[in-house]
């Protein structure tokens, strides 16, 4: 990955919305934004707040939470830690 984050910030790659419910077939101006995703690059932290989340959680984040970026055809989402609500264990 040549993305890395600054400070408390999180690079996450959002898990794809659904495309289809039951034998219906959403349409891409319909579909929800998805809401968890996988963390593929961290920052440090800062001297006030230590980075928990590393590379590979599984997360859960808030409907505007974080900046869109688009990097080689793929797109993330880049916010801080502090925008994070959940590390979803398996």
């Amino acid at each position: 990955m040549n993305i890395k984050p600054l400070a408390d910030r999180v690079l996450v790659l959002p898990a794809p919305a659904e495309e289809k419910i039951g034998g219906i077939i959403i349409p891409d101006t319909a579909k929800e934004k998805p809401l968890h995703g996988t963390i593929v690059a961290t920052g440090k932290g800062t001297k006030d707040e230590e980075m928990i989340l590393k590379e590979g959680d599984e997360v859960l984040y808030g409907k505007y939470s974080g900046t869109e970026l688009e990097y080689e055809g793929t797109k993330y989402l880049m916010m801080r830690q502090s925008d994070v609500l959940a590390v979803i264990e398996k």
